[in-house]
């Protein structure tokens, strides 16, 4: 098998003082990174997304604001590759499927922000794409949520979230299976 990272919008306006901090940002940023870490000691490709919100609605990941920059912590090393998205599904207008085919990538290892958007998205749309995908569930982070008059907190939306994609979407492992 041959595998890549996908590394799915770990950028500023998901940690404390951007317009959308999540719960465990810092925490699923750190994990991320030891996973990078591994990828790139093995000369494995990492692939790293990038939201950007071009609407003038947007109320986060706005074009030419820090907050669209991906997190310096996961920051791409020189010749990885860098791809832009506008949807929360990672393959949806973006060159990834062509990518991961051109590299003859057969397994997907994802990583990344929100669990409950763009990680949902993209971890099935990769699994219907005919991958065997591994979420690494600690290197992802998600927000409260809201529905009616019940919040739920970040980490039972993570928890939600994670459980069904493990439930037949994915393997979920930890970052220390790396």
């Amino acid at each position: 098998m041959s595998r890549a990272l996908l590394i799915v919008d770990i950028q500023n306006d998901y940690f404390e003082g951007g317009a959308y901090p999540l719960v465990g940002s810092d925490a699923a940023a750190s994990e991320a990174a030891r996973v990078i870490a591994v990828f790139r000691g093995a000369g494995e490709p990492v692939v790293h997304m990038q939201h950007v919100w071009d609407a003038p609605d947007a109320v986060f990941m706005r074009p030419g604001t820090r907050g669209v920059e991906i997190h310096d912590s996961v920051a791409p090393a020189e010749g990885e590759l860098v791809l832009q998205k506008a949807e929360p599904n990672s393959f949806l207008g973006t060159a990834l499927a062509d990518t991961l085919d051109f590299l003859g990538i057969d397994q997907l290892v994802v990583a990344g922000m929100m669990t409950s958007m763009c990680i949902d998205s993209t971890v099935r749309a990769a699994a219907e794409r005919g991958l065997s995908v591994q979420l690494v569930h600690d290197a992802c982070a998600a927000p409260d949520l809201e529905f009616g008059t019940a919040s739920v907190p970040g980490a039972q939306v993570h928890t939600a979230f994670v459980a069904a994609l493990g439930d037949g979407f994915a393997e979920v492992v930890s970052a220390s299976d790396f």
